[in-house]
């Protein structure tokens, strides 16, 4: 499966087919994705840990580099083939009977988390997923833009919450979840104040940058 504004380098698909032969217990393949700006993007990532999702979702917006959030994304080392606990969603080769059985993708999650809960049972199920950097696509429209709405914002953190209260749901963890509500629900207000800013310092650069060409020289 592809999104639409994947771009296959040649022999791409191929090597993916070929991982699947590789790993015979492998039931979700991932290629290396390339963004438009030629960065590769960490697109084989380990699920998200209590410590680590916490560290993350705190930190991650505002410190992209602190450790939670560099281990998370496992952006340390030269890529390599190698297991991982979800892929990005953008793009995968999965067995057809391994994503039937797990019941394929799941339609609560309205963007965002989606592929990490599809890969957290594709693993409960018993198969590996593997990252397969010598397959390189580009995702031609990027992963940062459809965060940047204020719609996207809300869609993106509802979807933590989903997912990280359904993996604590037992009656003991009440107050976990209360936590987290409050955790993440704090981190939005915050998100959505400083796409705010950002919106109105891209106006307010727009409308200079207008005013300055108006002007006579």
């Amino acid at each position: 499966m592809a999104n639409a504004d994947i771009a296959f380098s040649p022999g791409s698909l191929d090597e993916l087919i070929a991982a699947a032969g590789r790993w015979p217990g492998g039931g979700a393949f991932g290629p290396g994705i390339i963004n438009p700006d030629g960065a590769l993007y960490p697109s084989a990532r380990d699920l998200p840990s209590l410590g680590r999702g916490i560290g993350h979702a705190l930190l991650g917006w505002c410190w992209p580099t602190n450790p939670w959030t560099a281990s998370y994304r496992r952006e340390r080392g030269v890529p390599r083939e190698m297991t991982a606990g979800w892929l990005s969603g953008s793009c995968q080769l999965l067995r057809r009977e391994v994503f039937e059985a797990v019941g394929g993708f799941d339609e609560s999650y309205f963007m965002f988390m989606e592929d990490v809960d599809l890969g957290r049972r594709v693993g409960l199920a018993g198969h590996q997923l593997v990252y397969v950097p010598g397959a390189v696509v580009e995702h031609l429209g990027g992963h940062s833009t459809k965060r940047s709405s204020r719609r996207m914002v809300i869609a993106h953190h509802r979807s933590m919450i989903r997912y990280l209260c359904r993996q604590y749901d037992s009656p003991a963890y009440l107050p976990l979840r209360a936590a987290l509500t409050v955790g993440l629900g704090a981190r939005l207000l915050l998100a959505l104040a400083f796409a705010r800013d950002s919106a109105g310092a891209r106006a307010t650069r727009s409308a200079d940058l207008l005013a300055s060409a108006r002007r006579p020289h």
